[in-house]
């Protein structure tokens, strides 16, 4: 009774942390301006299916792709699994589901041992390439300090939990094996794990009996409250991504790739001049909003979808890998970009939080976080769109700063300067004018 009364408390803070976690990282999403992505939902949903779930962008890179598939697989269909131990923990059984499901429940649990030690697999490479090989990509100033410790830390904690897992197997099927089960309904007959049938006799076969049911009920209660750190460990780690995204692909852009979305008070004030009845002195109506910022200077005048794709972002550096500005010396990271729209999102939700919604810290992602000179870098070229395994868009977080500096603070670099002005007086970008610009067709 004891052991139950525990479970349910670590099941009731564990869930109602999370929660209350999961509804920060809501109310600071929905911080953004809002933009319609309702549309196309028959649309979306394959989308979704086919990146978020089937991980189609993430096999451009074959390998790596793999592994994480063996981590993914596990993490989806250990569920299972999960689902008994909080049934087991609430009602004090003990593998609740294996008498009514027989041969099918040790084919299900030989399954998940199997993925889990693909998964074990896959875990320690990706430790060994993080930490011993030199991948430009994760060694970059942004991946320095806790970057690097978060992901290094959510792959220990993956392989203390498969450690449980096979801890509590194995020593559950040496018990079996010697007829003195500990749980009265399953009797003494051995489980037959793909993987704990040998794994077990092999580690445990030289303890006792009481040995081994300590050593099973570590593990299990080692499962269980290691789900639930990382549970609660992911809404401060860039492994929220599991979860978010099935939203952000869903969410995605449908449009072409590299199509610019117009203004609307820039486009009501473009129509209202070319409108010859409309009285251009006439004063806004006083129910009127204020007009908007032109741009973004900081997360609030981001669209929710943007505050979106930075909570998505893996940190996996594929879009930086890619970036023809990156690669030729440049300031600009793409990934950098999400990273620090995330980080100045969470101060900026915290302190609105501590001190209402009009809480103004003197900060802004735009020169505390992300400076011009990296914005300016960026060519457009949508490299960091494609590559990215979620659907990420950091041209959009890029084009709307950039907007902010042109519209509303006439900042622009000299090089583009003349340029503007002369599409403005010439037509083209060119110091010709339009009469001048045929001339070279009458050269000899």
């Amino acid at each position: 009774m004891i052991s139950i009364i525990i479970f349910a408390i670590l099941l009731l803070v564990g869930f109602g942390v999370f929660a209350l976690n999961a509804g920060k990282i809501r109310s600071n999403i929905l911080m953004g301006r809002d933009v319609n992505r309702s549309d196309r939902k028959s649309e979306r949903l394959k989308v979704m299916t086919l990146v978020a779930f089937g991980q189609k962008k993430m096999f451009k890179r074959p390998i790596p792709a793999i592994l994480h598939f063996f981590l993914y697989a596990a993490f989806v269909i250990t569920q299972i699994e999960l689902i008994e131990i909080i049934v087991d923990g609430i009602t004090g059984d003990h593998r609740v589901f294996r008498a009514s499901l027989g041969g099918f429940y040790t084919f299900m649990i030989s399954f998940i041992e199997i993925l889990s030690v693909l998964a074990f697999i896959g875990t320690a490479i990706f430790l060994i390439r993080r930490n011993l090989l030199h991948i430009p990509r994760f060694r970059m100033s942004e991946m320095k300090g806790w970057p690097k410790l978060d992901g290094n830390l959510i792959l220990i904690l993956e392989i203390i939990l498969l450690i449980c897992i096979f801890t509590m197997n194995g020593s559950d099927e040496v018990l079996y094996n010697r007829g003195a089960s500990h749980a009265e309904t399953l009797g003494d007959e051995s489980f037959g794990f793909a993987i704990s049938q040998f794994v077990g006799p092999a580690l445990f076969s030289g303890l006792s009996d009481s040995a081994l049911i300590t050593l099973e009920r570590i593990g299990w209660w080692g499962h269980i409250v290691m789900v639930f750190i990382f549970l609660n460990y992911l809404p401060f780690s860039k492994h929220i991504h599991i979860i978010l995204a099935f939203p952000n692909t869903f969410y995605s852009k449908l449009t072409k790739k590299g199509q610019f979305t117009n203004m609307e008070s820039v486009t009501n004030e473009v129509k209202l001049m070319m409108d010859p009845e409309a009285d251009p002195y006439a004063a806004p109506p006083s129910d009127e909003a204020p007009p908007e910022r032109f741009g973004a200077k900081d997360v609030q005048d981001l669209s929710w979808k943007n505050l979106l794709d930075a909570y998505t972002c893996t940190e996996c550096g594929r879009c930086t890998a890619a970036c023809p500005a990156n690669q030729t010396g440049k300031l600009l990271s793409p990934r950098k970009i999400m990273m620090d729209t995330r980080d100045r999102l969470v101060e900026k939700g915290k302190g609105i939080r501590k001190n209402g919604k009009d809480y103004d810290d003197g900060k802004s992602l735009l020169n505390d976080y992300i400076t011009e000179e990296e914005l300016w870098a960026c060519t457009s070229c949508m490299a960091c769109v494609e590559e990215c395994p979620v659907n990420i868009d950091p041209l959009n977080i890029i084009m709307d700063m950039r907007r902010y500096l042109v519209m509303e603070e006439s900042k622009v670099p000299t090089e583009l300067a003349g340029m503007l002005s002369n599409v403005e007086n010439n037509g083209a970008p060119w110091q010709f004018s339009q009469d001048d610009r045929l001339n070279w067709k009458d050269e000899n």
